[in-house]
This record gives C-alpha cells, sequence and structure tokens, in this order.
C-alpha cells in the first residue's frame, strides 16, 4: 500500500486574534512549501481548531503518515509535554494512521539571521547617530520552567551580539522565569549605553509581546537620558519558514535531533533534579477548543494590553501562568521525535499542576508564580 504524507502543524494557541491569524499565516506559508501534501494545523488552546481537529481532516484526506512538527522556537513543556501527548492520544485511537513527531525550531543560524534582521529594521528606523558600540541589545525570550529552553534565548542573545557587533548584550524573559523585563532593562541602563534595542524573540504577537512594550515604556519614562528602541518580533520571517521545512524534511531523513542532553526529564540538570522521570501529558485539556469563548474582547488583532491592567489590579490572566503545577506521578514517557523517543508512564491520578518551579520567590521574577 503507498504510503499518503501529510502535515501537521502545531501550536500553543491564544486569546488574542492578532497572533492567531498570523500563526495561521505561517501554516499557509509552509503549505507553498509542500504542494502535494494535506497541511493542517491546530493548537493546544484558547484557540480553533484544535491538534485533533486538524488530525481528524488529515486522516479524512487520506493520510496514512503524518509529520507532525511543533510551531515553537524551543522546546520546553508545550514542544515536550503537551502536543506529544496530544499526538500519542490520537495515535492510539487510530493505529492506521502513524504519527511521526519533529523538533522545535530550536537555535539555527536560520532563525538568527530572522532576528538579526528584525534587529537590524529597528536599527534602520532609528538612525545611525548612536554608534553601535554605544548600543545594548536586550534579547527577551517566552520565559520557562525548563532551563534548556531559557539557556538557549541566551545562546541567541550571544550570536546576535557577536554577530551585529552591539556594545553589550542582556537577556531577559516576559514570565515564569527571571528577570523578568522591567528588572533586566533597569539593571542595563546602569551600564551607561546611550540606546537599548529591546528585541521580544517570540514569533507572534499576543499579550506577552504588549507586555514586554509595556515594560520598555515603563522603564524608559525613568531614564530619558536613554534611547529606548523597540524590536518586531519574528513573524513570518521567510527564514523562519525555511527552518521549519526544514524540521519537516529532518523527520524523513531520520535526523530529528533533539538535545535530550539537557532535558530536565532525563538528565539531573542542576536545580531540576526532582523532575527526573516526570509522566508526559498535556496540561491544556481544561481550555482546550475554547475558540471564541477564549478570545480577549478587550482588543481586537492588535494587542493593546488592556488585560495588563486588570492583572495589575488584581486580576487573573491565563498568561501569567505561574500556576505552581505539581505532578504525582511515575515515570516512564513516551514521545516521539522522528526515530527518537522519550520513555514515560502516565498515571492519570492529577489535577491542573505543574511541577514546582523551584526558584519561584526570585525577587527579579513574576509574584504570580507564588501564586494558584
Amino acid at each position: 500500500m503507498t504510503e499518503k504524507l501529510g502535515l501537521m502543524i502545531c501550536g500553543h494557541g491564544s486569546r488574542n486574534k492578532g497572533a492567531v491569524k498570523q500563526f495561521a499565516q505561517l501554516a499557509e506559508g509552509l503549505k507553498t512549501r509542500f504542494p502535494d501534501w494535506p497541511v493542517e494545523y491546530g493548537y493546544l488552546e484558547f484557540a480553533n481548531p484544535v491538534i485533533h481537529d486538524g488530525l481528524n481532516k488529515l486522516r479524512e484526506q487520506g493520510c496514512t503518515h503524518v509529520l507532525a512538527v511543533p510551531g515553537m522556537l524551543f522546546a520546553a513543556g508545550h514542544a515536550k509535554n503537551d502536543i506529544p501527548s496530544v499526538l500519542n492520544t490520537y495515535q492510539a485511537q487510530h493505529p492506521e494512521m502513524r504519527i511521526s513527531y519533529g523538533r522545535e525550531l530550536a537555535v539555527d543560524t536560520r532563525m538568527v539571521r530572522a532576528a538579526g534582521a528584525r534587529v537590524q529594521e529597528a536599527l534602520d528606523e532609528a538612525g545611525k547617530d548612536v554608534d553601535l558600540h554605544d548600543t545594548l541589545l536586550m534579547v527577551v525570550g517566552r520565559g520557562s520552567s525548563d532551563p534548556d529552553a531559557n539557556s538557549n534565548v541566551c545562546k541567541i542573545t550571544r550570536l546576535l551580539w557577536e554577530g551585529m557587533g552591539f556594545g553589550w548584550a542582556e537577556t531577559s524573559y516576559s514570565g515564569v522565569t527571571f528577570p523578568l523585563v522591567a528588572p533586566g532593562l533597569e539593571h542595563a541602563a546602569k551600564l551607561g549605553y546611550k540606546r537599548i534595542i529591546v528585541f521580544p524573540y517570540f514569533l507572534f504577537t499576543g499579550v506577552l509581546v504588549q507586555r514586554i512594550y509595556s515594560a520598555v515604556d515603563d522603564v524608559a519614562a525613568r531614564h530619558p537620558e536613554i534611547e529606548f528602541v523597540k524590536a518586531g518580533y519574528l513573524n513570518d520571517h521567510p527564514q523562519v519558514i525555511d527552518t521549519m521545512a526544514d524540521r519537516v524534511q529532518e523527520i524523513l531523513q531520520g535526523n530529528n535531533v533533539m538535545n535530550c542532553q539537557m532535558c530536565k526529564y532525563r538528565e539531573q540538570v542542576l536545580g531540576f533534579e526532582a523532575e527526573i522521570g516526570l509522566a508526559q501529558e498535556s496540561h491544556h485539556h481544561h481550555v482546550e477548543g475554547l475558540g471564541s469563548e477564549a478570545e480577549c474582547k478587550l482588543c481586537d488583532e492588535l494587542c493593546t494590553g488592556a488585560c495588563e491592567k486588570l492583572v495589575r489590579a488584581g486580576g487573573h490572566h491565563h498568561h501569567d501562568h505561574g500556576h505552581s503545577h505539581g505532578h504525582d506521578h511515575k515515570h516512564d514517557h513516551h514521545h516521539h521525535h522522528g526515530d527518537h523517543t522519550h520513555e514515560h508512564d502516565h498515571k492519570d491520578d492529577h489535577g491542573h499542576h505543574h511541577h514546582p518551579y523551584p526558584h519561584a520567590d526570585h525577587p527579579l521574577g513574576p509574584k504570580s508564580m507564588n501564586d494558584d
């Protein structure tokens, strides 16, 4: 029987309509790279279609082998646990359709070129009146409870710093870990640079990008002697689409090189030893496929940060997601990365909990890490 290939692009999902629209545009860009295959996409939470729906469409189109890739920058909980859990569950329900899972975008020269292009656009717009050696670059990552993903943001920072020749560079994060953007920028402001370029290393728009820009405005108001410049995020830069297309080809070529040497679920990563062998499962069932119910009603496609005001006033917003989710499981875990698998066991007697982040009390991290 001839195998029919299909491509499934797995995203996180967002309350922001602009972010959902931009992810769909990325998926459309990939369709042009694989014109002979059915291509579908789906989200873990907040938006439709969900991943399950996309897989159903591929099955209905006769696909017998689905190549699934995470539309994510780095491998943290979503790429390592949530998406594989959804794929494994679907695979068990439909054994007639084989699903092979690819790796995240990761640290890649093409991603660095895309990032460099966004930073250069900001520099060009700002003008050449400030020398590059008098300019500090602040790269802002999403922030995760996975130190491997957080450290990859630092590597992106160094590659941009050394590649473009900035006087100095720093890394901060929008949430979950430390330092957050505001304290990171306050520290950077003490270093004496005339200009600070703030670059959100994000794929799409949304509340987190707006949170970054709002923090820039707050710190800039306190330091009028420094020029603060906001760079754009990655979006559907051609190099991003090239990288994702390559992740698909890696599955077919059997060269799916996920970095398991630094995976906190397999190795004794400093400070995260208690998480070795935790079960692989999705933490997004409670918000899967909410669609329009979950859409932010405070703004349209352009996130204005209005929801942040609610958070500051004492409300709760999901993107603050500092739930101290703790797992009570044994370990045998099973997720596919092409020919590579992790083995973890599932145990379903749990609530919506992640393992506690070991530095939730860090003074430069989000206070919401202590809340549940």
